[in-house]
């Protein structure tokens, strides 16, 4: 079987090492263009992370936080967001499982270490098709190649096409200013991502033990970048932070393809959406879609294969705008937006549905009300499956966090 991974970022690297050691009596030919740079923004990742990473590299726990400069993220920290309590943190299982903060960078060049492929072929690809029962590759400056699978990691498209992708219109931000500053004291403690609320949206602080990676994420569309950028001066000075290096304004849009996967060729990562970085679902989003279409591409159709990917992002998405339901201590353009207009678009049906957004939004709301009703009567936590990759803890975290008493999110 010959399998082709397109990309290397973080999802096209990835994949390449999970495939090289899951499936090493296969040929595996990674493709990517070298010019096209790593945009080595810092990130916080779900605890399924770390298994993967030892399972991509060979390395132990140790080793893997060593050589990426590591520090392990016990949960996220928010910071005047919803209505009742100035400051409160989203913990991964109580506290007992834990994900990383690192660069993603650093990872790539980790991950291209340990993988042993087939061939690397440094090249612009500039089509992938499907041609019969195997996908087509197409070069601007060589043959064209045929695999049985191909992973398409290229990232996500200058523009979207409504028949090819879905809006997540219910999400309120666009943009993300990113700095990088000098590594903080790291505590014996657990660290957290923090995620703080500011008039324009909110600014991410993930530490590093190398550097630590700062974003103010907002809406292009209602602040002005100008606007952005002495809010976030003004924050980076009351958190003593003096020097500081600009890496990137970057606007991205919410959506999620329509068709991730159709047999042999697989769309990962932003190649499949994207969603803004509030609960690092972007790593997590990755690992389920190598996972699922390598573990059940042998007993499921492309079909309800590529159901469950595209309910799944959908469910990451309609999880994060929630935590916009009951904005923030700040009574400005962006939170009004955020929790007037934006929040309650999850609900509505969709034309060309790619998933059933109603069914969705009530099974969120059925969350949200068990998790208020526990937390009212000191009770134990009822044993329902996930959503997405968060569980009962996590809604009870949220649902206290932000202020929420009743069933629905009110």
């Amino acid at each position: 079987m010959r399998i082709a991974v397109v990309g290397r970022g973080t999802a096209g690297s990835l994949a390449a090492a999970i495939v090289a050691r899951r499936l090493p009596a296969h040929e595996l030919h990674h493709i990517y263009d070298s010019r096209i740079p790593i945009i080595g923004v810092g990130e916080g990742t779900l605890p399924g992370l770390v298994q993967h990473l030892g399972e991509a590299t060979g390395l132990d726990e140790a080793a893997v936080e060593k050589r990426l400069h590591a520090t392990r993220k016990y949960g996220v920290r928010f910071e005047g967001w919803g209505r009742t309590h100035d400051r409160f943190v989203h913990d991964f299982a109580d506290g007992r499982l834990y994900g990383y903060h690192l660069s993603a960078d650093t990872l790539v060049e980790l991950l291209q270490e340990r993988t042993t492929t087939t061939a690397r072929t440094d090249a612009r690809v500039t089509q992938i098709r499907r041609a019969g029962d195997r996908a087509e590759v197409r070069y601007d400056d060589r043959p064209a190649e045929r695999f049985d699978l191909v992973f398409d990691a290229r990232g996500y498209p200058k523009e979207l096409d409504g028949s090819e992708h879905a809006e997540i219109d219910f999400i309120p931000t666009n943009a993300a200013v990113v700095r990088r500053g000098p590594a903080l004291r790291i505590d014996a403690g657990r660290t957290c991502t923090r995620a703080v609320a500011r008039p324009e949206g909110w600014i991410f602080v993930i530490p590093l033990r190398s550097h630590t990676s700062y974003g103010y994420v907002f809406n292009a569309g209602i602040s002005d970048t100008r606007q952005v950028e002495a809010d976030f001066d003004a924050f980076l000075q009351r958190e003593g932070v003096a020097a500081w290096r600009q890496r990137s304004v970057i606007r991205f849009p919410n959506y999620i393809r329509r068709r991730v996967y159709d047999g042999c060729i697989a769309r990962i990562g932003n190649a499949a959406g994207f969603m803004e970085p509030l609960e690092a679902t972007a790593l997590g989003l990755i690992q389920v879609q190598i996972d699922v279409i390598l573990n059940a591409a042998q007993e499921s159709t492309p079909e309800e294969i590529n159901r469950i990917l595209v309910r799944f992002a959908w469910q990451f998405g309609v999880f994060i705008s929630w935590h916009y339901s009951q904005g923030s201590r700040y009574d400005t353009p962006f939170w009004r937006y955020a929790k007037q207009e934006a929040w309650p678009r999850h609900v509505r049906p969709r034309e060309r549905p790619v998933v059933d957004a109603e069914a969705e939004a009530g099974e969120l709301a059925r969350r949200i009300g068990l998790a208020a009703e526990c937390l009212r009567n000191g009770g134990r936590r009822p044993a329902v499956e996930p959503y997405a990759l968060f569980h009962m803890s996590s809604f009870m975290r949220m649902t206290h966090g932000l202020g929420i008493r009743g069933r629905g999110g009110k």
